[in-house]
């Protein structure tokens, strides 16, 4: 059974930075690429980084590069978020998910980890 468990979330100030992790189960963790997601209110998730099995490649999408970081921790089956410089667009529900650019688990999504970016 594949699980996706995200924490570290919580309220931060515009200009703060927060760091997310994802504790991954039920599919060979090392294996495999790992992206990260954000959903505001509606029904799209957006995609955010993207960081390849062995971590040497990672990818960002427009709105947070440079601002985010992804990274892994195979021993731990945990991915990571470093997200820094945040701004009051960043307030939604974060995601991780298997694969690259599109989750490859769709229907096995964690319960997400709030973020609310707010002075």
């Amino acid at each position: 059974q594949v699980q996706f468990v995200e924490s570290g979330g919580g309220l931060v100030q515009p200009g703060g930075s927060l760091r997310l992790s994802c504790v991954a189960s039920g599919f060979r963790f090392s294996s495999d690429a790992m992206s990260w997601y954000r959903q505001t209110p509606g029904p799209e998730r957006e995609w955010l980084a993207s960081i390849s099995p062995t971590g040497i490649t990672t990818n960002y999408a427009d709105s947070v590069k440079g601002r985010f970081t992804i990274s892994r921790d195979n021993a731990k089956n945990t991915v990571y978020l470093q997200m820094s410089s945040l701004k009051p667009e960043a307030t939604a529900v974060y995601y991780c998910n298997a694969g690259a650019l599109s989750p490859r688990w769709s229907t096995s999504w964690g319960q997400g980890t709030q973020v609310t970016v707010s002075a």
